[in-house]
């Protein structure tokens, strides 16, 4: 039986919520829709971090941030973690890194066989938090307010840039594979495409803007002071400058509508990559995902980009089309940890395979259209503008969120989607709430575990400054490439060249 091919398209800081499929009233996301409507929507996927690099970490291993010690966007990702690249390509699989990944760590590959591009960020510890002092700004990384007051368009950005880079690496490794394939090699591929938009800055080429109209643009939907928001929500605000520097509404329509671009930009992207596929012959045989590491707030509440468990910041769009999986949509909770499973499980491998433990489901049984009894999600937050671990459950419409020094959060989303009322204190909820608190107890301990990030952080800051004075060298990854053997070189036959390169190939009846 043929393998099917497995595509990831992941974008950066793409809430549903401003996704065609999920039911946003004036976004233009044609590509996304089409897979939506011949495959399977998950409705209730989340990250289980709400930041870059943890998230990342969690879905390439299969594993909680905890677990691997993936705590900030200066974590090292270990090279002794196992990730779905090394379980594909045992399983003899051609795998394919192009784009983002945020791998922190002289280990730039996380077992792809292939990866095409550089990242857009640093690969060291120079983004490292500190616990002992949480109210400090890194004012060099730290997110602010000065970012939405400029949104808007542009011609190019140095994100654009890079953008049109991963999906052009992306498609001529596909390219590529065509070529392997009337050469005689039919392995399976799995390529991961991964883009840095719609992440802030909130800034669009010009064919994107023009796209949108200012009366296409909602405002936020629940707005609160900072004075009414939780502490943890506070802290955020205070973080990223919210609190005290002042947004016009002119300034979030502007950031808004240029995010809004931005997502059609990226589905432009994830159009690409499906022509390429059906231009080679494969999108029959090629399960493709579309998803994101995790949403943006976008002014909803009063926060901005990510961070937080509300569901702007925490779910995830999850669209699976391709063989064998079904049509329509699913309600239960998921998370991007669950996809190594169930990449192996499309492979034909079993749990067998694993070389740690994995936190997560296959969730091909939901793709199918089947029954899962397993309806649950789990996040950890432990990277800055907190002073201790933030922890979420969901279990079926109910949401707990618990951060030591912070009083609980329970949200009931099948009666409040907005999160506008917490029912940690409601006495019609109080036997939910005291089951979720006993979760958290058996789940984590959370000083043990706050002393496990301070101990990681204080290690990373004395190593960056190190480097920083010259020891060792830098991680950022370099795409390998060797000019003397492209296209045509005099130790070639240019006639075999072009023939080689040519896709599809000429048939002797073609000449």
């Amino acid at each position: 039986m043929t393998r099917p091919n497995i595509v990831v398209v992941m974008a950066d800081q793409l809430a549903p919520h401003f996704c065609g499929p999920y039911g946003h009233p004036s976004v233009k996301t044609p590509h996304i829709d089409a897979l939506a409507s011949r495959g399977m929507r998950f409705d209730a996927a989340y990250c289980n971090s709400p930041l870059c690099a943890p998230s990342r970490f969690a879905f390439m291993s299969g594993q909680l941030i905890s677990r691997i010690a993936a705590y900030d966007n200066a974590s090292e990702f270990r090279a002794s973690v196992p990730t779905f690249a090394h379980y594909l390509k045992a399983l003899g699989y051609r795998t394919c890194l192009s784009g983002k990944m945020h791998f922190v760590g002289p280990d730039q590959k996380h077992g792809f066989q292939d990866r095409v591009t550089t990242d857009i960020y640093p690969a060291d510890f120079a983004w490292t938090p500190d616990w002992e002092a949480p109210d400090e700004r890194i004012d060099k990384w730290y997110h602010n307010m000065q970012t939405v007051k400029e949104s808007g368009e542009a011609i190019a950005t140095f994100q654009t840039d890079y953008d049109d880079e991963v999906e052009f690496a992306a498609r001529r490794w596909l390219i590529d594979r065509g070529r392997d394939r009337a050469a005689g090699d039919e392995a399976p591929f799995c390529l991961v495409a991964s883009f840095i938009h719609p992440h802030d800055p909130y800034v669009a080429k010009p064919e994107w803007w023009n796209l949108y109209t200012d009366t296409d643009v909602p405002m936020p939907g629940f707005t609160l002071t900072p004075e009414e928001q939780d502490p943890f929500s506070r802290r955020v605000m205070d973080g990223i400058e919210a609190s005290y520097v002042p947004l016009t509404d002119t300034e979030i329509l502007r950031a808004r509508r240029a995010y809004l671009a931005n997502v059609s930009y990226f589905d432009s992207k994830v159009g690409g990559i499906t022509k390429t596929l059906n231009e080679i012959g494969q999108l029959d045989n090629t399960i493709i995902i579309v998803t994101a590491d995790h949403g943006d707030m976008l002014g909803e509440r009063g926060l901005w980009y990510k961070m937080n468990f509300f569901e702007h910041s925490a779910r995830v769009p999850l669209i699976m089309a391709g063989p064998g999986v079904g049509l329509g949509s699913t309600q239960n909770a998921c998370s991007l940890l669950d996809l190594l499973p169930t990449f192996v499980e499309i492979a034909g491998g079993s749990d067998d395979i694993f070389g740690e433990p994995v936190d997560g489901r296959s969730l091909m049984p939901l793709a199918r259209g089947e029954s899962d009894p397993v309806d649950e999600a789990i996040g950890e937050y432990c990277a800055e503008m907190t002073p201790y671990p933030v922890f979420m459950i969901r279990h079926g419409p109910l949401k707990y969120i618990h951060c030591d020094p912070d009083p609980p959060q329970l949200y009931d989303l099948s009666r409040d989607p907005m999160e506008q009322e917490n029912r940690a204190s409601d006495p019609a909820y109080a036997m939910q709430a005291e089951e979720f608190a006993a979760e958290v107890s058996k789940r984590w301990n959370s000083e043990k575990l706050r002393a496990d990030v301070i101990a990681t952080q204080k290690s990373r800051r004395t190593l960056h400054a190190a480097m920083e004075a010259g020891a060792g060298e830098a991680w950022d990854y370099n795409p390998p490439r060797d000019a003397s053997q492209e296209y045509v070189r005099n130790h070639m036959d240019w006639t075999v060249a072009a023939a080689r390169y040519r896709y599809p190939p000429l048939k002797e009846n073609d000449i």
